[in-house]
């Protein structure tokens, strides 16, 4: 039987516009003037002021900020607004000392308006022990002094679709940067949420951004701020560390995202006090604390390996090192020491802007600070920022960088 198909009026008309759409092409073609085709698109120049790989900046200005931190404002070296940022992310910090090239992770504590302006601030701990580069920048750079920064990263920033209204806002010592940032932009009109800052000092004298919090505080409704005195008993003070207890109490029954910031340690601490409360976990954030100091502490690593040295091999474009590793540093650490420059940003295990390919041996990463995705640990990839080595390693790092 044959099938009988019936086309209305407006169909015919359809098939008749199809049939002669070649016709309807061809002819404005040739009707359109000739012109050059651009050499970039809008959209890629506007994703490049948002997203650059790289800024550069100038320091306007140094200040003493607490006992053993400064506060370092950024200015735009060309007077052009600095890429935007959502309160709460952070900047990697390039310099260079001696022969080695390396960075740092600093939180923005600045509002996001000043950024169109070309303004950044960052605050910088000194870090006695170990430190390498905090000396350096509250030491020996200089009002005037040129630098190169990233463009804004992380993911410790409100989301209101993950969010609770309600942030409560864990932070100890320098850990108090982000939520400076947060508290501005609350005042500012870009942010839209209620913060409680629970601030971990260990005494009155070492509270950092004091002023600041104070002002934001008095100046915006939506901005608490509580201080927490380990080492100290103060009227108006909360004492002792931030406990479930004080979480609690200053959560007040409300529905409450937890943002945390401070040194490794702290976050040990909160962990469990944090695991007594059985929050949701999306509403427990924290913000990266750099590379783990103490890897032989962490669960699977085999502490006979603790004070070995290896040798590395590391391969970068064009050329080949050979450089010694020791087992409690991250392979990043001394792939800078030897003057080979890596890409890094967060130096936390996070990012993966250092992502390289372990050719043959065997690392350690911490289960914490493995960031990695699945399919990078099936085919043999590493972050170097957060990986140990447990024998002499081969390593393939990518990108155009050189040798310093």
């Amino acid at each position: 039987m044959a099938l009988k198909v019936k086309v209305g009026l407006i169909g015919a008309l359809d098939m008749l516009k199809f049939k002669k759409l070649a016709d309807t092409r061809r002819k404005a073609i040739e009707n359109t003037p000739v012109q050059p085709l651009p050499k970039t698109l809008v959209t890629n120049e506007k994703a490049k002021a948002m997203h650059p790989e790289r800024q550069m900046v100038r320091v306007k200005e140094k200040r003493p900020n607490g006992p053993d931190a400064v506060t370092i404002v950024l200015e735009s070296t060309d007077g052009k607004p600095l890429a935007p940022f959502r309160a709460g992310q952070y900047i990697s910090v390039s310099v260079e000392i001696g022969r080695t090239r390396t960075t740092r992770s600093y939180s923005l504590c600045s509002s996001p308006a000043w950024a169109e302006q070309g303004i950044y601030h960052i605050t910088v701990k000194r870090v006695e022990e170990d430190g390498f580069v905090s000396p350096f920048l509250q030491d020996q750079l200089k009002v005037g002094d040129t630098l190169e920064i990233s463009s804004p990263q992380g993911h410790l920033y409100y989301e209101p679709l993950r969010d609770a209204p309600h942030v409560l806002a864990l932070a100890g010592g320098s850990g108090i940067t982000p939520f400076v940032g947060m508290a501005y932009a609350l005042r500012d009109g870009y942010e839209d949420f209620d913060l409680t800052i629970l601030f971990g000092s260990r005494t009155e004298a070492g509270i950092v951004y004091r002023r600041e919090l104070e002002e934001l505080a008095a100046a915006c409704d939506r901005v608490h701020v509580v201080h927490v005195l380990s080492d100290e008993e103060k009227p108006g003070f909360e004492h002792g560390f931030i406990s479930a207890e004080l979480i609690e109490k200053y959560a007040a029954g409300q529905e409450t995202s937890i943002f945390m910031c401070g040194p490794q340690a702290m976050y040990n601490y909160l962990d469990g006090e944090i695991g007594k409360l059985g929050l949701d976990r999306k509403h427990v954030r924290r913000e990266l604390f750099g590379a783990i100091k103490d890897p032989w502490n962490q669960p699977g690593y085999p502490v006979e390996k603790k004070d070995q040295t290896f040798h590395a091999r590391i391969i970068v474009p064009g050329q080949t090192y050979q450089i010694e590793v020791k087992a409690s540093e991250p392979i990043l650490t001394a792939v800078e020491r030897a003057g080979i420059r890596a890409p890094s940003r967060c130096r936390s295990g996070e990012c993966g802007w250092c992502r390289s390919r372990l050719l043959s041996g065997e690392v350690f990463v911490p289960e914490v600070t493995d960031g990695r995705r699945a399919a990078d640990k099936d085919f043999g990839y590493i972050h170097p920022c957060s990986s140990f080595p447990l024998s002499d390693i081969v390593l393939e790092v990518p990108g155009q960088y050189q040798s310093r």
